[in-house]
């Protein structure tokens, strides 16, 4: 009985210490799951459509009027759509694209709802008079986890809006395991100087996350705090830019190719640790967000590169 007890413990310490690399490439995505990384556990946690209906969906109108309403429903999205729109996610949903399904010039919303999970999908090529690829905005508990987000950049920068905005005043919002790559304007928190007053609360975790071939916006934080770790930054002519106030906590990341991995304008602050810059260096203003309001696991920053970059983006299965 003994040697079991040791054994069960020993099986039992190798699956809590396995590495993120091994957590992320060999997980099966449940259309269950629930937020378990960053803003999004709190208040309650994120937990979008579990326990409700499942549909899946192969055409923009079934996208369109599947994702609609407050009751809980998961909708599985199979194959590819394709249009231009930015299609409106309501509240108690998840979203989640089966292994080598895209949305193509068709964006997601999430206006004023609050627990939605956008999972594995893959959006590219949103015209800007549609919207953003994904745009959060007055939302709240909100997980977007494995998106494979890009467009080109053939086009001037306005052509495009942004891949993965979050604005006006969204609470409790993680981002994790996403590719977010080749186009002008990646990540927009909070839309606009004036808008202290409702951006203040803001609060956004950026977490194991690929990003590159950007040319700003990696993220531009405005107001807020912001939690930024373990994500991989290559060849973008921009850096994190903490603006207006902004309080961000940056830890374990990874840079190549840019000048200013950390920096602010307009008064944003930024407590930084544990990175490698690449050769450059953090020119923000030390702040006071020293410590996240949940508990979390760094990854050694000599290990980010080879457990992010393989891992990000669309490769879960269903």
């Amino acid at each position: 009985m003994k040697w079991l007890i040791s054994l069960l413990a020993f099986t039992a310490i190798q699956v809590v210490t396995s590495s993120p690399l091994e957590a992320n490439i060999f997980k099966r995505a449940s259309p269950s799951d629930v937020a378990t990384v960053g803003y999004a556990t709190l208040n309650g946690g994120t937990t979008g459509g579990s326990g409700g209906t499942t549909t899946t969906v192969t055409t923009l109108a079934a996208l369109t009027s599947a994702v609609t309403g407050t009751a809980k429903k998961i909708v599985i999205i199979s194959g590819t759509i394709t249009g231009n729109v930015v299609v409106k996610v309501g509240s108690n949903t998840s979203v989640i694209g089966k292994s080598g399904s895209a949305l193509v010039g068709v964006g997601l919303r999430v206006l004023n709802e609050k627990n939605v999970i956008i999972r594995n999908v893959k959006i590219s090529k949103v015209l800007a008079e549609a919207g953003d690829a994904i745009g959060i905005q007055a939302s709240s508990q909100v997980w977007v986890d494995h998106a494979d987000l890009s467009s080109d950049r053939d086009h001037d920068k306005d052509f495009y809006d942004g891949l993965l905005d979050i604005t006006h005043g969204c609470t409790g919002v993680t981002v994790t395991n996403s590719k977010i790559y080749t186009h002008w304007k990646a990540s927009l928190v909070g839309h606009s100087d004036s808008n202290g007053a409702e951006d203040t609360p803001i609060t956004v975790t950026y977490a194991n996350n690929y990003w590159f071939n950007l040319n700003s916006r990696t993220p531009s934080f405005r107001f807020g705090h912001g939690h930024i770790f373990n994500n991989v930054f290559d060849n973008n002519n921009d850096g994190i830019n903490t603006r207006d106030g902004a309080q961000l906590l940056v830890e374990n990341n990874v840079w190549t190719g840019t000048t200013k991995p950390v920096y602010s304008t307009d008064g944003g602050f930024a407590v930084v640790r544990g990175n490698d810059f690449g050769g450059a260096a953090n020119t923000a203003p030390a702040g006071t967000f020293t410590q996240a309001p949940y508990s979390y696991s760094l990854t050694a920053v000599a290990s980010v590169r080879s457990s992010v970059v393989a891992s990000a983006g669309q490769t879960l299965s269903l």
